[in-house]
């Protein structure tokens, strides 16, 4: 199934075997280089521009409320200073708001008491003061104004005719009644929420509400405005706080509280760096150490989490100098890069620890290097581009992120190929000098200090490398227990028929759940979930959400263009766009509508035999509405927009009142059926609140999600096929990263986790994160040389069991510190990370190889039990081969035909010494002998080098595989006895010439020494037999075929010396 794009990977291959090599020759160089880039880079951290709008970092760059903010604002602009009017505002502007309600135990807020506390609470709020660049003003100097008088609360009037209220002697009528003492007219529904009403009578309220704005039509007036705001909030924060109210509680809310709430996030992160980092320092030592003090890492543990923070804070850097604005959401980034950056630690150690233990460090680095190639780079390509996608996301909360996260992702990949790679290096030499990993002095092997019969306290403490002399003793190298026990233990398990049926039955449900979970999710980024979970403000979002969702939004309906409002068509086009949306679900009764052209035509039709005017032709009509209607002191007279010469309308617009619109998706539904209504009337018509900027996001969040997701899935496929050429295996990636996502966003709805720009974030960086796990377990059954689906599944977990768990642990202890955070922002980063990571180390470890093992590649094939097959000779010798990932298998010390082979490496052929047999007459003088001799430790230097030059090579083909693509394993030595033949062809080859080379020397060197001595030449009948080397005379042994799970041909061929 195997296509024949490997250039990528053997060009990987190659380049981080060169780049090994020179790291381990020259590791000072790479272990100052990027420390100093590290401190050149973190000095674009002065350059900063922090940015907490949450309007620019959380609606859609050209969402469509925008471009409807754009036409209001064009027509009608809003003058905060003379002519304002809280229903036609385009922009929150600045201002203060407070909800009240009972706290005394009676819920009605229609009582004396409550409105002379009331009547405190605003005389606090008039009297709240704020100084700006030395100035010092309060609520009356900057209010906004309706034609020269401050905005005011006039539901506080109630007061002069509240006792006849709560005495029952005067009732309110409902939603609107003019005040019989100041002859104001008193909407209802603005103040009170939760309102009881019976026969048009208001019976009680529960609640009721204030709201004060401030001028803000210049950036120094906006910048006063927002002064004012904080120390409004810090009047009522102190007011409540300290009991002043004995009858009423007061909530408080204004613009900047958003603003505040996200800097809070900000602040509420940082603490925990330290504390994560800690943890992941613990967790890497842990992980990194091993019962040999010299082979284990801890230090090196320690220094990846530095690595991928000098990364991720010089990425930062850079980012800033490319003048990118800052965000609270980017401190989520750094606790991702410290997974990300262990996850490479460990690939890195596991390939070391590979490597033979006989090899120079630089050979040992560029083995490393080589073979955690395409697993370092497909984690890191992945993850980047999945970030990468992001960056085109709509929404400059996520482009923002996507753009740190992306270069911190490439900066972390190029530390740990340098900084750490030195770090790994030096490491390296001190484990060539066996010194101890944490006391640094010089130990001994196991081996040696059983021999020594050193004490128990140093076997435990001290012990550990390998004795040069004996680098292949099995006591010095043992196999690695978890993986083992992954082989042994959980591969066996998944094996059984029954436990097959019972993962594909889990994976069942588990697609049920979300599928339910996919059915059941909420659209859209609640403000509420901006803020923590302590703030003043979430009191404030349950209050207004309980009690003033009946009439929440006052909308605006705009009309532009050239019409001619006199023509009775355009009349009845206005008419019927007004009723369209009236009739709609989300929209009151015509009661709370507010339109210039239906009042101005009812009031003309009602009044015509008494006005005596016209308004049949354009002309007629403007003049008879501006003489009428639209006098300065009628807010319908900020409704009209005429041309320079006012001889024509250019545009209009009327209001109209949202009702029962209770959650997001009622927002999201009620926005989209009103935009349709307008865009199917024959006008030019738009509608337009300020929050619908925020709304847009709940119409693009699922489109762009489903279409990141989509996207992503492709190119991740795409990305594995080139590193991971098997169209199968890519196939199955696939299919993870489909499943693993539909998890998430099923799973994460379950966990009360809305589908918003935060959450899709997340979705995007997980698209990268699924790729991870899976894809490797992909390839390692394909790779697999086992005939039988149990052999196959055997392989792989015992190759990547450990590596999935340390990475999932890693990953998620990295992102665990945001529990504590209290802020949905960052909790909703933990959730969604925690789903990915364990979704993925669930599809990896328990349902791929299942999936495999039963539709996978030889799954329909019968084979005979592997268990079946004979033992063969070398493992009757040898009845307990050690099995070890790392650095090389070696042998027992067992006796091979009664041969003990400690403490030596060549000797496992026989002895040394001549039998004896058929010896010459010339070979038994003393300077024959002697020949003999020199010729036979000719031979055998020869043979040992051949040998050596074999194992090299053997040893070379096997580590030079990517680590992404793990070692083949020879489980039934056909390999291993076809390299046997070719190397003893060769041998046979060699020898025979260097043979014959020789015997043309000695026959030359003979004749020249008769003729010196005179000496007659012989005839062959009496010519002496030479006599053959102890080899010729024992019969070649062909290594037996075993049914081990490890490669003999180097093992038992190489390393024992079969002649």
């Amino acid at each position: 199934m195997t296509c024949g794009i490997t250039c990528v990977d053997n060009l990987l291959n190659r380049s981080f075997f060169k780049l090994g090599l020179i790291v381990g020759r020259h590791p000072g160089y790479f272990l100052i280089v990027p420390v100093l880039l590290s401190l050149l880079c973190i000095t674009g951290y002065q350059q900063i521009k922090y940015e907490i709008d949450p309007e620019y970092l959380f609606s859609p760059i050209y969402g469509e409320g925008k471009t409807e903010r754009n036409i209001v604002e064009e027509f009608f602009k809003v003058n905060y200073t003379h002519r304002f009017n809280v229903g036609r505002i385009t922009r929150p502007g600045r201002f203060g708001r407070l909800i009240v309600i009972p706290k005394d135990g009676d819920n009605n807020m229609l009582r004396a008491v409550v409105f002379k506390e009331l009547r405190i609470l605003d005389e606090i709020v008039q009297n709240v003061t704020a100084v700006w660049e030395d100035q010092t003003y309060s609520y009356g100097d900057i209010c906004a104004m309706w034609m020269d008088h401050c905005f005011s609360n006039n539901i506080l009037n109630l007061d002069y005719i509240i006792d006849e209220v709560e005495q029952k002697t005067l009732n309110l009528t409902f939603p609107i009644m003019f005040n019989p003492v100041t002859v104001e007219t008193l909407v209802f529904p603005v103040y009170f929420g939760g309102t009881v009403v019976e026969d048009d009578f208001i019976i009680s309220t529960p609640s009721l509400q204030l709201v004060y704005f401030v001028t803000a039509d210049t950036k120094i007036q906006d910048a006063k405005g927002a002064a004012w705001e904080d120390a409004f909030l810090d009047a009522m924060g102190h007011a409540e706080d300290s009991g002043m109210f004995k009858h009423i509680a007061v909530a408080r809310f204004a613009s900047r509280t958003l603003d505040h709430e996200l800097e809070k996030n900000t602040r509420t992160v940082v603490p925990f760096f330290s504390t994560t980092f800690i943890i992941m320092c613990l967790f890497s030592i842990i992980t990194c150490m091993m019962s040999d003090w010299v082979r284990s890492k801890p230090w090196l543990g320690l220094l990846g989490n530095f690595s991928a923070v000098m990364a991720t804070a010089s990425a930062f850097g850079v980012v800033i100098y490319m003048g990118v604005d800052f965000i609270g959401i980017n401190l989520a980034a750094p606790f991702l890069m410290i997974g990300i950056g262990i996850d490479d630690t460990f690939v890195m150690l596991a390939a070391w620890r590979r490597t033979s233990v006989k090899l120079s460090v630089p050979e040992r680095m560029a083995h490393t290097l080589s073979e955690a190639a395409v697993s370092i780079t497909i984690t890191s390509v992945t993850d980047m581009v999945s970030f990468w996608i992001g960056i085109f996301s709509p929404f400059p909360s996520i482009r923002i992120f996507c753009i740190y996260s992306s270069v911190a992702v490439c900066f972390t990949f190029l530390w740990h190929l340098t900084f750490f790679s030195s770090c790994m290096a030096f490491a390296g030499y001190c484990e060539q000098k066996n010194i101890h990993s944490i006391l640094c002095i010089k130990v001994l092997p196991v081996s040696k200090a059983i021999t020594e019969q050193r004490s128990k306290v140093y076997h435990i403490m001290c012990t550990g490398g390998i004795d040069p002399a004996d680098p292949d003793n099995p006591i010095d190298n043992r196999e690695h227990i978890i993986m083992a026990f992954f082989r042994d233990n959980v591969a066996a398990i998944l094996n059984k028929g029954w436990v097959k049926f019972f993962v594909v039955l889990i994976f069942a449900l588990y697609l049920a759940g979300a599928g339910y979970g996919v059915t059941t999710i909420k659209e859209g980024l609640e403000r509420r979930k901006l803020s923590r979970a302590d703030s003043y403000s979430v009191v404030f979002f349950d209050m207004e959400d309980f009690y003033f969702r009946e009439f929440p939004y006052r909308i605006q309906v705009v009309i532009t263009g050239a019409y001619n409002y006199s023509d009775p068509v355009i009349q009845k086009q206005v008419e019927n766009l007004t009723r369209n949306l009236e009739n709609s679900s989300y929209i009151s009764d015509p009661l709370y509508t507010e339109s210039w052209i239906r009042s101005f035509l009812s009031y003309v039709s009602r009044n015509n035999e008494y006005l005596n005017v016209s308004i049949d032709t354009e002309p007629s009509f403007i003049a008879t509405l501006k003489e009428l209607w639209l006098y300065p002191s009628n807010p319908f007279s900020l409704d009209v927009k005429f041309n320079e010469d006012e001889s024509q309308i250019i545009a209009s617009r009327f209001l109209i009142q949202a009702v029962n619109v209770s959650d997001t998706n009622s927002e999201k539904d009620m926005v989209k059926l009103l935009r349709k209504i307008c865009n199917e009337s024959p006008l030019n018509a738009s509608v337009f609140h300020p929050y619908f900027v925020f709304f847009d996001q709940f119409e693009l969040v699922r489109p762009v999600s489903l279409q990141n997701m989509i996207v992503g899935a492709i190119i991740m496929m795409i990305i594995s096929f080139i590193f991971i050429p098997n169209f199968l295996c890519s196939l199955w990636v696939a299919f993870s990263i489909i499943s693993i996502e539909a998890g998430v966003v099923g799973y994460m709805a379950l966990w009360d986790v809305n589908l918003d720009s935060i959450s899709m974030i997340n979705l995007i960086m997980c698209i990268g994160f699924s790729v991870d796990f899976t894809a490797h377990i992909c390839y390692a059954y394909m790779a697999s040389k086992a005939k039988h689906p149990d052999g196959k599944v055997r392989e792989c977990l015992y190759s990547l069991g450990l590596p999935i768990i340390q990475g999932a642990s890693s990953t998620i202890l990295g992102v665990a510190a945001l529990i504590l955070a209290d802020s949905y922002i960052f909790l909703v980063f933990f959730k969604m990370v925690f789903l990915v990571i364990f979704f993925g180390a669930m599809h990896g470890i328990f349902l791929l190889p299942v999936l495999l093992s039963l539709f996978g590649p030889g799954s329909c094939t019968s084979y005979k039990d592997e268990d079946e097959i004979k033992m063969s000779k070398v493992e009757k010798a040898f009845p307990l081969p050690y099995c070890i990932p790392h650095p090389q298998l070696v042998m027992n010390e067992t006796m091979y035909n009664g041969k003990a082979f400690k403490n030596t490496v060549f000797k496992g052929y026989g002895d040394e010494k001549d039998l004896g047999i058929g010896t010459s007459g010339e070979d038994s003088s003393e300077s024959s002998s002697s020949q003999s001799q020199r010729r036979r430790a000719a031979e055998d230097e020869n043979t040992r080098r051949r040998y050596e030059e074999g194992w090299r090579r053997s040893h070379h083909q096997i580590t030079s595989q990517s680590q992404f693509a793990p070692q083949q394993l020879d489980l039934y030595g056909y390999d291993a006895e076809r390299a046997w033949h070719r190397q003893r062809q060769e041998g046979n080859r060699r020898a025979a010439h260097d043979d014959a080379k020789r015997n043309q020397h000695d026959d030359r060197t003979r004749k020249q020494d008769d003729r010196s001595r005179g000496v007659r030449k012989m005839s062959p009948s009496e010519r002496p037999v030479r006599s053959h080397s102890t080899h010729a005379l024992q019969p070649a042994r062909i290594p037996q075929r075993s049914s081990s799970h490890h490669n003999l041909q180097h093992k038992y061929v190489a390393e024992m010396r079969f002649p």
